[in-house]
């Protein structure tokens, strides 16, 4: 019992901090907010966002195979297939937001040059879509630990 709660407890305290990060991206990526000290922030809060999310990824595979229920049992059901499904999708349309911020760091660093509003507002718009999908997940699995929808 100790296992469980220390796994869960590992778990969402790495979906905490991700979704910290995730929502200050979000916060930062904005055309009337930029400036040189933003683009430098922002690389080094996506990477932050992107540890926490592996850890994410790391905490619930362990919870999967040392919870109480076992890996039999969690892998058998259709909502933890969502759930990862949900984060892969999630985690693939971060790609393009990490690319564009190094690219802009880069730029920055290089000729001084800052994002063009365009780019900011389209980079923003990814980041929104992350942010709404990452708070699908949570609930999948509070149905799945209730019980709701499983086999």
């Amino acid at each position: 019992m100790t296992t469980e709660a220390l796994l869960a407890y590992a778990h969402i305290l790495a979906i905490l901090t991700m979704t910290v990060f995730l929502a200050s991206e979000a916060a930062l990526c904005r055309k009337e907010w930029m400036n040189a000290a933003v683009v430098e922030r922002l690389a080094r809060v996506d990477l932050i966002y992107g540890i926490s999310a592996v850890v994410v990824l790391l905490t619930g595979v362990a919870r999967t195979w040392w919870g109480m229920k076992g890996a039999e049992w969690y892998w058998t059901q259709p909502l933890l297939h969502l759930k990862v499904t949900l984060f892969v999708v999630v985690g693939l349309m971060s790609i393009g937001p990490t690319v564009r911020f190094l690219r802009w760091r880069r730029n920055l660093r290089a000729t001084g040059a800052l994002p063009s509003e365009a780019e900011i507002r389209n980079t923003r718009r990814l980041v929104m879509i992350e942010a709404h999908l990452v708070a699908l997940i949570p609930l999948a699995g509070v149905f799945l630990a209730r019980g709701v929808f499983t086999k």
